[in-house]
């Protein structure tokens, strides 16, 4: 790790309320999450752009979002999605997937959700929220974090440069905290929230590959009236679609892949890294 990144564990109270303190002042926290890394901050637009820039993506990207795991429906917009579509369904897939692991959903954004962490889809204000699972314990900093910034959401990406910059044709996220560092190491106020041992937080999800979580969308549900409706994988991260299937089907409704779906995301190689 570079000697002038701070280092601190994600199993450690005092370095949690650490982390947290520091993204509330502005910092960029690349934290442990799940089996791999994510790059959280405030969610203000400034932040959002500056945080675009260290990636390399162009400056107005739009921007996911995270919360502590009883907020997650306040994020979307119930009152907008398909009457196909019952609420208690949608919820109900949402428990099953985060139960296991971690996973993102698409769907309808409450107004309060500012334009740079929405985007539109045939008229309607969307936003993604992904959250890592309620076993990982990432969820206590975003607790404390959201307590410190006084906010009900903090904005989330992928840990890793973008394409844009290094010219690459996919840009896996990383699960390393010592490379992801090195990636980052322009970033004066960055912050690393680590696992105390990433093969054991790799061994714990098993089903799930060490890249960016599989998203979901819900807010535009196909098929014909009198068929299950039908959601769409947005991106196919890592939980394998077959997986998604399984937990959607006792809940009547059906998966598809979309159209920028269909190649699975790819894992990061580390040279001579031991799996």
């Amino acid at each position: 790790m570079d000697a002038a990144t701070p280092t601190l564990y994600i199993d450690r109270a005092e370095d949690v309320a650490a982390a947290a303190r520091a993204l509330a002042g502005g910092a960029i926290v690349a934290a442990a999450f799940a089996n791999f890394y994510v790059i959280v901050t405030r969610p203000d637009a400034a932040t959002v752009r500056r945080v675009n820039l260290a990636k390399g993506r162009p400056v107005d990207q739009v921007g996911s979002i995270t919360t502590a795991a009883d907020r997650i429906p306040a994020m979307f917009d119930w009152s907008r999605i398909s009457p196909r579509l019952p609420q208690a369904r949608v919820r109900a897939l949402m428990d099953t997937l985060y139960d296991t692991g971690p996973f993102g959903f698409r769907g309808p954004a409450v107004d309060r959700l500012a334009a740079h962490l929405t985007q539109l889809d045939g008229g309607l204000r969307t936003t993604q929220v992904i959250a890592p699972g309620i076993a990982c314990p990432s969820n206590a900093f975003f607790e404390r974090a959201l307590a410190e910034s006084g906010s009900d959401h903090l904005y989330i990406t992928s840990a890793n440069r973008s394409r844009h910059l290094t010219g690459a044709v996919e840009e896996p996220a990383h699960w390393k905290a010592h490379p992801l560092a090195a990636d980052f190491a322009h970033v004066d106020d960055l912050v690393v929230l680590a696992h105390s041992e990433e093969a054991v937080a790799r061994a714990a999800y098993p089903g799930y590959l060490t890249t960016s979580v599989t998203l979901l969308s819900f807010h535009a549900p196909e098929g014909e009236l009198e068929e299950p409706p039908v959601l769409t994988v947005d991106r196919h991260g890592s939980l394998h679609v077959d997986e998604v299937r399984r937990a959607a089907a006792p809940l009547g409704l059906q998966v598809r892949l979309g159209a920028t779906a269909g190649q699975r995301l790819r894992v990061r190689a580390y040279a001579g890294a031991l799996v």
